[in-house]
């Protein structure tokens, strides 16, 4: 291999690390041609986890390194959100009976197809957009804490020798959890997390709840923060938050919450640990 290739190859190397992947996409783009990719294969250099994408032999396939190569190679506006991003950051978690553990992804643009094919214990479930009105950014690594927080999003880093990730914190994370409910089931969860949200920041949640376009989400959400009495709601600043008007009947048959106006279910306590 002359000099050129090899200096491409080491950088190509450098890029991947141990748990990176990059798409035919990015490495047409960087310059690495369909048969220039093959020559790499053939030599043992890098392996297809899935078609249209590679990483380094030996490299590790994990849940975290494809989220990360979202986020900084293919440079894609999705983070992690909802219910796993909650579980990320130590909050009480459980999967609803027979279900795989899902990493919820939210962001404008939905993942490459490749993203389904892999080979992982964990499957990755896109939530759309969310119901958030917030500008996206890119989740470079010169991203500031500051610039993410002013989103509800925070750099969270699983363990030494692993990258950090781009996920809601725990404030964005329930808006977002509370968009997705639709039944019974859903509001059982979304209730056994908020029990155990006791310290939310109140002028983060007013900034969330304020870009917020969802009524159901922002209703729901402060019915169960209320319903578990936690301090911080009545430090919440409310002006300018648009709850809507008139009634949400969120479960047939349930209670109506008398000062966010939707309907819990009766047996919420039933389902509490």
């Amino acid at each position: 291999m002359d000099a050129q290739n090899s200096g491409k190859l080491n950088r190509l190397l450098a890029e991947l690390g141990d748990t990176r992947l990059v798409s035919s996409r990015w490495l047409r783009a960087h310059g690495y041609s369909n048969s220039l990719v093959a020559r790499y294969v053939g030599s043992g250099w890098l392996v297809s986890p899935a078609r249209g994408v590679y990483m380094r032999k030996g490299g590790r396939l994990q849940w975290e390194g494809v989220v990360r190569s979202l986020q900084a190679g293919e440079g894609l506006a999705l983070h992690v959100g909802g219910s796993f991003a909650l579980a990320l950051q130590g909050h009480e978690h459980y999967l609803r009976l027979g279900e795989a553990e899902a990493i919820t992804l939210y962001g404008p643009v939905r993942p490459p197809g490749w993203v389904g094919k892999l080979s992982l214990p964990q499957r990755f479930e896109y939530q759309g957009k969310g119901p958030l009105d917030l500008p996206a950014i890119l989740y470079t690594d010169e991203v500031s804490e500051t610039m993410l927080a002013a989103q509800g999003l925070v750099w969270h880093r699983l363990g030494s020798g692993t990258e950090a990730l781009v996920c809601s914190t725990p404030e964005r994370a329930m808006l977002e959890l509370c968009d997705g409910v639709s039944d019974a089931a859903g509001v059982y969860e979304a209730d056994a997390l908020m029990q155990a949200m006791t310290t939310l920041r109140p002028q983060r949640v007013g900034l969330m709840l304020r870009h917020c376009c969802s009524i159901k989400a922002k209703r729901l959400f402060l019915a169960l923060a209320d319903r578990h009495r936690h301090a911080w709601l009545s430090h919440v600043p409310l002006e300018n938050v648009d709850l809507g008007r008139g009634k949400r009947a969120l479960v047939p048959g349930g209670r109506l919450h008398p000062s966010y106006q939707i309907t819990l279910p009766g047996d919420l306590d039933e389902h509490l640990a």
